[in-house]
């Protein structure tokens, strides 16, 4: 079996999580987080909305982490990025996590914004 070395342009994966944090690229954030190939910041949750918006000219989907659990995403908040013509799909924070680093290694268009575990 060949193993390829994983390299990460530009944005910065998802190294690890836990209570109420994220690690991303080496630094840890607190509380609830968006990163992409524009850089790691904090989110203000669900209600958020024009945070989001500024991910729409760098990706071609966003993934958001609802937490511990999988949940919904309000339904104006959805609208309101599908209109904008960017993919949207909610899945638990660690399974975001996840997706959005095997994307970003395939050096797919992504954003993700996640709320803590």
């Amino acid at each position: 079996m060949r193993l390829n070395e994983v390299v990460f342009n530009d944005a910065k994966p998802v190294e690890g999580y836990g209570p109420g944090f994220f690690r991303i690229g080496g630094e840890v954030v607190q509380g609830a987080v968006i990163t992409s190939s524009s850089g790691t910041r904090t989110w203000g949750g669900m209600d958020d909305i024009a945070a989001l918006e500024d991910l729409v000219a760098q990706s071609d989907v966003i993934f958001i982490g609802t937490g511990a659990q999988i949940a919904h995403l309000p339904v104006g908040l959805r609208d309101k990025l599908e209109q904008a013509g960017v993919g949207v799909e909610a899945m638990a924070s660690p399974a975001a996590a996840r997706t959005y680093n095997v994307l970003l290694s395939e050096g797919r268009r992504v954003s993700l914004a996640m709320l803590p575990v």
